[in-house]
């Protein structure tokens, strides 16, 4: 049965790529994949810094690389391109399944600052309230970005808020959009997985038209669709399948617009994005007699449509030979409708509908930035200075959901927004920075940065960084930075508020998810939140014996106070008898976000990469790299009203310091040979730790091989087939006892297998993908 599937779904797939006209790419090319030289715009404010002459640790993604991944979307490609990258796949969380944001060395998503064309992207308006990887974090969801679109991703590994302000943590992740003058490039990509299911299909456009002499207009357009994979086991309560674990269904549309035009002695720019996503998920099963409606069960269908954009528009040009400037606005929009299907709120009996409005959030983000920059070439052997301004204003709403969605015990599965106020909140913040860099000598370099935020709610944050690089030899330098950071908390932290309800031994219990400034937080211990604040340590090295080989290796620490977290549900006699003296007698449990703990993250980055032309018509590149991340947590915060019950718990826990891999081994390699491309990579994900269900578990290291094969058709087409995961690897089966009797008497034994696996669930799939490029 599973082999009939996958043969008619892999026929589909080869009649849809056959019958496509002869519009795309060539994948193959001579364009290495590993790019020794490339130019970095990342962690400096000087022009014409290469690559391996940056003072901080940095892996740039170029567009050859996401190329030839098979991955559609941005997030899957940097995970298999960069070891510090972090991507899980939460399957059945309301929140967390259908806007999965990456990760930067196993820290929180909202510690790593994403950047477009250099300027501050907006967060996702969801907040991730499960049990998942990302607990209580809104991070930037990086699909809404088409890949089509992307020159390449610079990934800074260095705390960088004295450069860039808030988030920059863990370190950033510049995203830079082609700016293409001529020239089309099309794609059209299908697969399936081994198993017959998750189906996907992706089309991209893009081209890029000249302004005038010198400006540009470059337009990309992408959709993708992707069916559920179901990866399930049988429930032996009713002997059939009742459960969806796997990728939920989702249809994409993204868009990009990047322009520049020659005005005056500089260049008027702006560049935009849009997506809206349509996805559908599945919550857990709900069991015969839940609901009179369903007499069989019912497995409820959470389905948000996510709309997400961006503009940008500035001026930048040069006052002088050696003085540059650049002012810029940018706008950032991201809203979120939730819908629940097959469902019903069971307090309502037979007259519960089965489809429920559950709300939504909005967020939004104005950003104002004004830099001026000099270089200093007869300053000692040169350098550059920079100081800048910036204004944001960022605002915040929840839209509830209909009452009927969660009078009572709610709609089943998801029971959407519901503040006990109204949410509709802004804030505004200020910053000043000035970053400098010297170079005393020709072979060394210094510099220097400070920044000093302000923010309306919580007051300012100062930051500073100091870097280094010398040159011992023509072949071997040596790199390091010190400085700290800081992450303000999120509107989306301090303001989110949802009341449901829920049966506890068979009573009816109000359940809350309430701001900290909120009474009920107050009588429990809740405190105004306070930013995170971190020390950052990077040292390394530079190894470049040959023009086509380069090592680089460094190691790093950070330290973060006071990271904020959403704690447990707090509930029992205790939590009662709080809330009754303080004359509050409607909330049996409660949860809200807490400062206070503090984490220590140790690790070091290895990379190996080569590049060479074996011929005229053949060209081989290679990259190894290895990294390893150990968060420990070193306080954990105490809750000085009810101290017997713990904020955090193990689940809790383990999500921050060991639900990620603690280390990762990339190799890849790529073998142009006439009209034909060779590709093979290979991903170790180490092991890590959960808590599934009820007890700690550790997940073996797991190794992903995937295989690309591309023919050159013409100068103009070319065909690529691929196998990912051609082990047919999959994470460790659920074999605590602990968690198996857990998980055979709360679902009948649907679960194989944990939530937070780095690779997903789905084991081996194919995939076809033609592309024309014409230049």
């Amino acid at each position: 049965m599973v082999l009939g599937r996958r043969s008619k779904a892999l026929s589909a797939i080869s009649c849809v790529c056959l019958t496509v006209p002869a519009l795309a790419a060539s994948d193959t090319g001579t364009d290495s994949t590993v790019v020794l030289e490339e130019m970095v715009v990342t962690g400096t404010r000087s022009e014409g810094t290469r690559l391996l002459e940056s003072p901080v640790p940095i892996d740039v993604v170029n567009e050859k690389r996401l190329q030839q991944r098979a991955e559609p979307d941005l997030a899957r490609a940097l995970e298999f391109s960069a070891p510090a990258v972090n991507f899980p796949r939460p399957a059945t969380t309301a929140t967390a399944a259908n806007t999965r944001p990456a990760t930067l060395f196993g820290l929180a998503p909202d510690q790593v600052l994403v950047l477009i064309n250099g300027k501050r992207r907006h967060a996702s308006a969801v907040l991730n309230t499960n049990n998942a990887i990302g607990r209580g974090a809104a991070g930037v969801d990086l699909n809404t970005i088409p890949v089509a679109a992307i020159e390449k991703v610079e990934i800074l590994r260095d705390g960088a808020a004295a450069q860039y302000g808030s988030d920059a943590i863990a370190g950033v992740i510049n995203i830079i959009l082609k700016s293409d003058h001529s020239g089309a490039d099309t794609m059209l990509q299908a697969g399936t997985t081994e198993e017959g299911d998750g189906d996907n299909v992706a089309a991209s456009a893009h081209g890029g038209i000249a302004l005038g002499a010198d400006g540009h207009l470059s337009l990309t357009a992408e959709a993708r669709y992707q069916d559920f994979t179901n990866r399930a086991a049988v429930d032996q309560r009713f002997n059939r399948v009742t459960y969806k674990i796997g990728d939920p269904r989702s249809t994409d549309v993204n868009a990009a617009l990047d322009a520049g035009y020659a005005l005056g002695s500089g260049e008027l720019y702006g560049f935009s994005t849009l997506s809206y996503r349509d996805s559908t998920n599945a919550a857990g099963f709900r069991v015969p007699g839940f609901s009179p409606i369903y007499p069989n069960g019912f497995l409820p269908l959470i389905n948000p449509k996510i709309l997400d954009g961006s503009v940008a528009f500035g001026y930048r040009g040069s006052l002088s030979d050696s003085m540059r400037f650049d002012v810029s606005h940018t706008v950032g929009y991201d809203d979120a409708d939730f819908t629940v299907r097959n469902t019903a709120n069971a307090s309502l009996g037979t007259a519960s509908p089965t489809e429920f409005d559950a709300g939504g959030v909005t967020y939004r983000q104005h950003t104002t930035d004004a830099v001026l920059s000099a270089a200093l070439p007869q300053l000692l052997a040169g350098g550059n200075i920079a100081v800048g301004a910036q204004h944001r204003l960022e605002y915040y709403k929840i839209s509830n959901g209909e009452p009927n969605a969660y009078v009572g015990t709610g709609a089943d599965g998801f029971a959407g927004f519901n503040p006990r106020t109204p949410v509709d909140t802004h804030r505004t913040a200020y910053a000043g920075f000035v970053d400098l860099e010297l170079h005393p000598f020709e072979r060394w370099m210094i510099g220097g940065a400070g920044r000093y935020d302000h923010y309306s709610d919580f007051g300012g944050a100062a930051t500073w960084k100091a870097t280094s690089r010398v040159e011992v030899l023509p072949m071997l330098a040596f790199r390091g930075s010190v400085g700290t950071a800081f992450r303000a908390p999120s509107l989306q932290q301090q303001y989110f508020s949802a009341v449901t309800g829920n049966l506890s031994r068979g009573a009816l219990v109000t359940v809350g998810t309430l701001p900290v400034s909120d009474p009920v937080s107050r009588t429990l211990g809740a405190r105004d939140l306070k930013p995170e604040h971190s020390k950052n340590y990077n040292i390394g090295f530079v190894l470049t014996p040959v023009d086509e080989f380069s090592f680089t290796a460094d190691w790093y620490r950070i330290l973060i106070n006071d990271r904020i977290a959403l704690s447990e549900q707090l509930a029992g006699a205790q939590v009662t008898a709080a809330l009754t003296a303080a004359g509050i007698t409607n909330f049996q449990q409660v949860r809200f976000f807490v400062n206070g703990l503090n984490t220590s993250t140790e690790g070091y980055e290895l990379a190996a990469r080569y590049s060479t032309a074996l011929s005229s018509s053949s060209k081989l590149s290679a990259q190894l790299s290895y990294g390893r991340f150990v968060t420990d947590i070193d306080r954990l915060p105490v809750n000085s009203v009810v101290p017997s019950l713990p904020l955090l718990g193990l689940r809790s826990i383990l999500l921050l310091s060991e639900g990620q891999p603690r280390d990762k081994l990339i190799f890849n390699t790529a073998l142009d040979w006439h009209a034909f491309t060779f590709s093979v990579d290979a991903t170790r994900f180490g092991e890590y730790a959960a808590a599934p269900f009820v007890a700690e578990q550790k997940f073996s290291a797991k190794t992903v091989v995937d295989l690309t094969l591309g023919y050159a058709i013409t100068q103009t087409l070319s065909l690529n087939a691929g196998v990912l995961n051609v082990g047919d690897e999959h994470p460790d089966l659920l074999s605590d006892p602990a968690n198996q009797a857990a998980v055979i008497s709360q679902t009948g034994g649907s679960f194989k297998y944990g939530e937070e696996s780095p690779f997903g669930t789905n084991g081996r799939s194919y995939f076809l993908r033609l592309r024309a490029q014409f230049r």
